[in-house]
């Protein structure tokens, strides 16, 4: 039995659905741990495209069980999309696949609301970049105490108590400091009612169905949403989602114990990108950049909106090896760095006469650093119909080697392309 946390290490968008489907093969249980719909993960299957925002990857997989931990924020309405578009796609999403934590607490529409009109109401310096979705506000009232549990669900009467003493409050700021319309309790929960009686079977404790798991010797991979420098508590604050990202968390948005985790996988592009507003050090505004972002097809899988491309950030990366005991690397999308003469990767930032090997916790010191940088030669060659780690270009074997002597953590995994197939497995980290 092993239990295996995959999250991301740079800034999100790294590619960690194509590594858990990847790593699904050798897993029991798959279990998405944090974030919201706020995160998309892309994988291609035999050249059909999924995309999933909530669903654990894992679902790909007849034969593997998917659970969504109490740490992930869920909005009904989405999941039930979501489903609906497996479904049609010839992929039914059944409760004997899927367990959904009754402690997991529900997007409201008001959240969605909320959240839109705090961003707007922001000027252009101080936009956070937030996507619209009602995480953060949803997060907010969980910390508060008042919240609703995806559990509440399965007791309505509790439910609508629990709507209307927030939407009191809700709907004051809607009204009285964002001059919106007020929301109609009526509605909200006749569509609530609805999604009470799909999610209901699928509704029941994952801590619990994780322990069984674990006495019977099954594996279990922990997915995570976002990336290392989008924690709340360790990234670029106030430019981060709304949850710790990081693979502490797995245990508590699970409800499992530390000492059960045996592995912890860091997802890393081969370079660095960004979505939103906020600190980017190794950021390319050039050429190099717009070349990076068109090959790699760099635009968000929710929101649709172009990511900032620049080179791989070293920085970054080893704050990831310290803040989540990375035991291992995936390294993805090394094939869209085929053709660049010269690769740079930041070793170091430079601040005034000092020299920093971590990124600052003040903001404004994050967004003046300049990078220091190591450049080594880049490759030609065509990467994607590469299937052994020997057969690489001896310069891409050279930057894998460097990433490694750097961080200190051996690549275990490569991808050389976007579909399931294009993919080096130099050493599974749920062993054999």
């Amino acid at each position: 039995m092993s239990t295996v946390v995959v999250v991301g290490s740079q800034w999100g968008d790294e590619g960690k659905g194509k590594i858990v489907d990847l790593l699904t093969c050798h897993a029991d249980c798959v279990v998405r741990f944090q974030g919201g719909n706020n995160a998309g993960h892309t994988l291609v299957v035999d050249g059909r495209t999924f995309i999933f925002h909530i669903i654990p990857s894992g679902i790909l997989y007849q034969d593997k069980a998917c659970m969504i931990g109490n740490g992930v924020i869920i909005d009904p309405a989405v999941l039930l999309e979501e489903m609906n578009k497996l479904a049609a796609q010839g992929l039914t999403v059944r409760p004997e696949r899927l367990l959904i934590s009754e402690n997991a607490h529900l997007i409201m529409p008001y959240h969605a609301q909320l959240d839109k009109a705090k961003e707007a109401a922001l000027s252009s310096s101080d936009k956070i970049g937030t996507t619209g979705r009602g995480i953060g506000p949803c997060y907010m009232d969980k910390v508060g105490r008042s919240g609703i549990k995806a559990g509440d669900l399965l007791d309505f009467a509790l439910f609508k108590d629990r709507l209307r003493a927030n939407l009191d409050e809700k709907n004051f700021l809607l009204t009285q400091k964002y001059r919106l319309p007020a929301l109609d309790d009526g509605e909200i929960i006749e569509s609530f009612a609805g999604y009470a009686e799909r999610l209901a079977p699928f509704i029941g404790n994952v801590s619990l169905a994780l322990d069984d798991a674990r006495r019977q010797g099954k594996n279990i991979l922990f997915e995570g949403a976002q990336g290392t420098q989008l924690d709340i508590d360790h990234g670029t604050y106030p430019y981060v989602t709304s949850s710790n990202t990081i693979a502490g968390n797995a245990c508590n948005g699970a409800g499992i114990g530390p000492t059960y985790i045996d592995a912890v996988v860091g997802i890393v592009k081969a370079y660095t990108t960004r979505v939103g507003a906020g600190p980017f050090p190794t950021e390319l505004t050039d050429i190099v950049g717009d070349t990076l972002q068109a090959k790699g097809h760099e635009f968000g899988a929710t929101t649709g909106r172009r990511r900032r491309c620049g080179w791989l950030d070293g920085v970054v990366l080893r704050d990831a090896v310290r803040l989540n005991g990375l035991t291992g690397l995936a390294l993805t999308k090394l094939d869209v760095l085929s053709g660049q003469p010269v690769l740079r990767m930041a070793t170091a930032y430079r601040l005034g006469d000092k020299t920093l090997a971590a990124m600052p916790c003040n903001i404004r010191q994050a967004e003046a650093v300049q990078p220091n940088y190591e450049s080594m030669p880049g490759w030609p060659d065509d990467l994607t119909g590469i299937g052994d780690l020997s057969t690489l270009p001896a310069a891409a074997r050279n930057y894998i080697g460097k990433i490694e002597d750097f961080t200190g953590v051996p690549v275990q995994i490569v991808s050389v392309g976007p579909d399931r197939a294009q993919t080096l497995l130099l050493r599974n980290p749920f062993g054999g």
